[in-house]
C-alpha cells in the first residue's frame, strides 16, 4: 500500500508543510484548495560576488535566518500540499494532501516535542481519503495509515515502516524528511555542499515581486547552465512567503533539451497553499483514535 509523502534527492531533500486542528472536511468544499497554483515569476536581479564570495553566500544566510525564525517561532502549521515528482524517468500527477505538522522541539540533548505529522489526500480519485499519521520516536518508528473505499474497509489501518518499499511507492522522500524545517536544513546542507563545487558555474538570482496565487514572493533562483554529473538538477526554485517569512513553493528542473526551454522539465515540485502558522496543535491531532479521522 502506497503512503503519501514527498521525495527525491535533490536539491532539497524535503519540501512539506502543513498543519491544523482542524479536520480535512472543510478544505475539500474550498475550490481554491484543489487548484493548481499560479506561479508568477517577473524579472530576476542577478547576485553580485567578489573575491572569495560564492554566488550562494546570500542564500545561505538567508536560509540560516529563516532557520532560527522557524526554530524560534513556528509551533507549528497546516496546509494544503500540492506535490508533482518525476520518479524513473516518469513525471506523476499531482497530488494534492491536507496536512498537520507540528515541528520538533528540543531541550540539550532531549527531545520535548516530537516531529508529528498527519496527512489525508484529497485528489487525484486514486488517493483520495487516505490518512496517514506520524510522529517522531513513537509506534517503534512506524506510520498508521489508513486507505479510503473498498481497499481501507477490506485491510483497516496498518503500521508501516516509513523506509520500507512500501511505504516508499510511488514516493521520492520518506515521511521522516517532511517539515519546512527540514527543508531548509537541507538547502543549507546542500549549499555549503555546492560553495565547493566551483562559483563560476553557479548562477544565482533572487525574484522580488513573484506571486503563488494571492501571496506575494521572493523566488531564489539557483541555475547551473552546463550540465554536469555533479549537479543534480538544471534550475532550482525556491519561492519564500513575503509575509510568512518561510518557503512555500520548491521546485526543481532538468536540463532542457529544446533551446526554446528556459526552464527544462519537471523533476519535483512542491507547493503549499492556505500556510497557516501556529495553530495550536494538540495530541489528538496526531492520535489515530481522533474521531475526525478514519483509521
Amino acid at each position: 500500500m502506497p503512503h503519501p509523502l514527498l521525495a527525491r534527492r535533490a536539491f532539497l531533500r524535503t519540501l512539506a508543510l502543513g498543519g491544523t486542528a482542524l479536520a480535512a472536511a472543510p478544505l475539500l468544499a474550498d475550490e481554491n484548495a484543489l487548484r493548481e497554483p499560479v506561479h508568477r515569476v517577473a524579472k530576476a536581479d542577478s547576485i553580485g560576488s567578489g573575491p572569495g564570495i560564492h554566488p550562494l553566500d546570500p542564500a545561505l544566510a538567508l536560509a540560516k535566518d529563516s532557520l532560527a525564525r522557524i526554530q524560534q517561532g513556528v509551533a507549528d502549521y497546516t496546509a494544503t500540499i500540492i506535490k508533482r515528482e518525476r520518479i524513473k524517468g516518469v513525471l506523476g500527477n499531482y497530488e494534492y494532501m491536507f496536512a498537520k505538522i507540528r515541528n520538533r522541539k528540543v531541550e540539550g540533548d532531549r527531545l520535548v516535542v516530537p516531529l508529528s505529522v498527519y496527512l489525508r489526500f484529497l485528489k487525484p480519485k486514486d488517493v483520495e481519503g487516505r490518512e496517514v499519521i506520524w510522529v517522531e520516536q513513537a509506534n517503534n518508528g512506524k506510520m498508521r495509515v489508513h486507505e479510503a473505499g473498498l481497499l481501507g474497509r477490506t485491510l483497516g489501518s496498518v503500521w508501516l515502516d516509513p523506509l520500507g518499499s512500501l511505504a516508499m511507492k510511488g514516493n521520492l522522500h520518506p515521511i521522516t524528511d517532511i517539515g519546512i524545517e527540514n527543508l531548509v536544513l537541507k538547502l543549507i546542507e546542500r549549499g555549503n555542499a555546492e560553495r565547493l563545487l566551483g562559483a563560476e558555474e553557479t548562477e544565482v538570482k533572487f525574484i522580488k515581486g513573484a506571486k503563488i496565487n494571492d501571496r506575494v514572493c521572493t523566488v531564489l533562483n539557483v541555475r547551473h547552465p552546463v550540465q554536469q554529473a555533479k549537479f543534480e538538477f538544471h534550475l532550482a526554485q525556491i519561492f519564500i512567503d513575503d509575509e510568512l517569512q518561510v518557503p512555500i513553493r520548491y521546485a526543481a528542473f532538468h536540463w532542457p533539451t529544446d533551446p526554446k526551454d528556459t526552464t527544462g522539465p519537471v523533476l519535483e515540485e512542491y507547493t503549499y497553499l492556505n500556510l497557516k502558522l501556529n495553530v495550536g496543535l494538540d495530541n489528538a491531532a496526531f492520535d489515530p483514535e481522533n474521531p475526525e479521522y478514519n483509521f
